[in-house]
């Protein structure tokens, strides 16, 4: 007997260039450019979206080269709909992705948001500083 109540389900893939646009801006993260996204989406090595019924309610990809490099990028849920779980299940999933497809040794990155380091920390993911600093620049 299936007791399972959690209405929230996890598919493989990514969302649509609308659809992540939307999710990024709503969880309060910086919108990227309808061209940028649209070149840069085929390019995931792994991503998952999180569903309520047929709406999209967040995200996660991971990107890099396949090999000795990767970044998870976009983790982001809807405000309606955090507080339930779903980045938790987000992060597990892609997690899981990489012990199971990439190579040992691979260095894994990513940039924790405000108190997303909290979440990441579950993980296995450590701050980096002082030995070193991320950094970034926009063109």
């Amino acid at each position: 007997m299936n007791i399972n109540t959690d209405p929230y389900g996890l598919r493989v893939g990514v969302p649509s260039v609308d659809t992540f646009r939307h999710l990024r801006t709503a969880a309060g993260m910086s919108d990227r450019p309808a061209g940028a996204v649209a070149a840069g989406l085929p390019h995931t090595w792994h991503g998952v979206t999180a569903h309520l019924g047929q709406q999209t309610v967040g995200m996660g990809r991971i990107v890099g080269d396949g090999g000795a490099v990767f970044q998870i990028v976009d983790v982001c849920v809807l405000p309606a709909h955090q507080g339930r779980g779903l980045g938790r299940r987000i992060m597990a999933h892609l997690t899981a992705e990489l012990e199971h497809r990439a190579p040992a040794g691979a260095y894994v990155s990513l940039i924790a948001d405000g108190d997303a380091h909290r979440l990441y920390a579950h993980y296995g993911f450590t701050r980096t500083a002082p030995h070193s600093v991320g950094m970034h620049r926009l063109v």
